[in-house]
């Protein structure tokens, strides 16, 4: 063997071990694309991809295996960067397999054109030897590997293979996706090196993608949320003819989001679109431009704004507002400390308690969490209220409600605490038919008052806030959208907004704590007694 040959095989070798490692590198110089517009080009990955892509890798080194969920935007490329990463896996690694698994027929055959792509117009140093390949797979023979994809609406699909990287191509939009999860999300073994990724746009605040999502958001599953606003891809930005003025709501979301003036001028042109084929003011961000273009997760949620009885304009504003120290030291000289509490009346739903004082909410109390025993429930509002010394607790009467009050009364704690009936009568019965809806219309007056409030910056809460619809009856009444209703629509329960709501009950003087710090603590020696 000549000297020259033995450096051009070290050279090969060094070539194929530097794709290997860097997926960027190798994207760039193995992977053919189709743009937009203009001929076939290589992947070189843009500004949203790079992000994803390096916030995977550290995911990767730290707990050795990768579980993310991407929430995007309209075409920021994510598909094309996990089917390159797919693709790049199973071309390099012995006995792995990927797979695809998307929301209908023709989105299947683009994913598979893509992949035939890849591997078509692959360099030969690293194509490797291709066994079997028919519509819908590649099996890569020497390596004993491959690369498959289906459609959803199959439920038993990819169940009984075996896995080690998928792909959930919009999730939200599968047909039977509970059926996939129990299914083809548990042929993939928990183990280092392992990759699952769901990613979609939004299709409204219920379903298998959007639990998956608020749940990561909470901290409540081994998935990663990764949310992809529109304004971080960077062909959303259009320079602004000189004179422009922006409508005064246009310059606040672009102090709330950070915008440079080319994406705040893109952003106008393409609402000003929407809002005139939804004859909505051009003026405002529309709601069809933010569910197609959210820069929120709350947002990307939302599947239709019309009829919210909440503006989301102001929930947004309320999250991002924070008074200054002096200010809260104010609220707290001159403001009752109310704590509204909220029961879960199943499985899917939360205990939360909140807490507001005067202008500002949840800062001393915000908990939520799952328990149906009536005794902790109780047992751990005792505990709030030592903590934070309210002047009143207002307790919704449903789930459970009715039982911590009687058990709290027995404790001595009475005086604290208010039961309410949301279905109750109304103080003010002109404007509204019911307890809740005065408490929301309250609520809702607080919140969009030129005041200012602030909420804890919460993708929950003002997924919540925002998902209650509302009508007037024929005395011309405010009658809010029931509970059973908004759970059979968007399978949730807004547990954190009706929590606040119940803060505005009734009005609250501050005055002296009428609870003793050491009460508790006989509480806590002998809970069976009473005082």
């Amino acid at each position: 063997m000549s000297a020259l040959t033995e450096t051009t095989e070290a050279k090969e070798t060094r070539i194929r071990a530097s794709l290997k490692a860097d997926f960027v590198h190798y994207a760039a110089k193995c992977l053919t694309i189709r743009p937009k517009a203009g001929d076939l080009c290589r992947l070189n990955l843009n500004k949203v991809q790079l992000r994803v892509h390096k916030q995977a890798e550290a995911l990767l080194k730290e707990k050795g295996r990768i579980r993310i969920i991407v929430l995007k935007a309209r075409q920021p490329g994510m598909s094309t960067y996990i089917e390159g990463r797919l693709f790049w896996r199973v071309t390099h690694e012995r006995g792995r397999r990927a797979f695809i698994l998307t929301h209908s027929d023709d989105a299947t055959g683009n994913i598979f054109t893509m992949a035939r792509r890849f591997y078509d117009n692959c360099p030969e140093l690293v194509k490797p030897a291709l066994k079997a390949a028919n519509a819908r797979e590649l099996d890569f023979g020497k390596l004993d590997s491959g690369y498959r994809v289906g459609t959803a609406k199959a439920s038993a699909v990819g169940r009984s293979d075996t896995i080690q990287y998928f792909h959930g191509s919009e999730v939200a939009h599968w047909p039977n996706p509970e059926e996939h999860a129990a299914g083809v999300l548990q042929a993939i073994p928990n183990e280092d090196g392992t990759e699952i990724w769901l990613e979609s746009t939004a299709n409204g605040a219920a379903g298998l993608f959007f639990n998956m999502a608020m749940a990561a958001e909470r901290g409540e599953n081994e998935y990663t949320l990764v949310f992809v606003p529109w304004f971080e891809h960077g062909e959303y930005e259009t320079e602004s003819p000189v004179g422009w003025k922006p409508p005064p709501a246009f310059l606040e979301y672009q102090s709330a989001f950070g915008l440079t003036n080319a994406q705040l001028f893109w952003g106008w042109t393409k609402n000003r679109e929407l809002a005139a084929a939804e004859g909505d003011s051009i003026d405002e961000f529309c709601w069809r431009f933010r569910q197609e273009y959210p820069a929120t997760a709350a947002e990307a949620f939302r599947a239709s704004r019309a009829g919210s009885y909440i503006p989301p304009e102001a929930v947004l504003r309320a999250r991002k507002l924070e008074f200054t120290e002096k200010e809260r030291a104010q609220a707290v000289k001159n403001q009752a400390l109310v704590i509204g509490c909220d029961f879960a009346r199943g499985d899917s739903d939360h205990n939360w308690f909140i807490s507001r004082r005067g202008r500002i909410a949840g800062i001393e109390v915000n908990e939520r969490f799952h328990s149906d025993d009536t005794e902790d429930i109780a047992g751990r509002l005792a505990r709030v209220i030592q903590s934070s010394h309210p002047s009143q607790c207002f307790l919704d009467t449903g789930g459970g409600g009715a039982g911590v009050y009687d058990i709290l009364c027995n404790r001595g704690f009475g005086h604290l605490l208010t039961l309410v009936n949301f279905g109750g009568k109304a103080a003010d019965g002109r404007l509204y038919a019911n307890k809740r809806g005065e408490m929301y219309g309250e609520m809702k007056a607080w919140l969009t008052d030129v005041g200012g409030a602030s909420i804890p910056d919460s993708v929950t809460l003002d997924g919540e806030l925002t998902a209650t619809q509302y009508k007037y009856n024929a005395n011309q009444q405010v009658v809010l959208e029931t509970k059973d209703r908004l759970r059979a629509r968007l399978k949730m329960s807004p547990d954190g907004a009706d929590a606040l709501a119940l803060t505005f009950t009734e009005p609250v003087i501050l005055g002296e704590d009428a609870f003793d710090n050491d009460d508790l603590d006989d509480f806590d020696r002998n809970p069976t007694d009473g005082y």
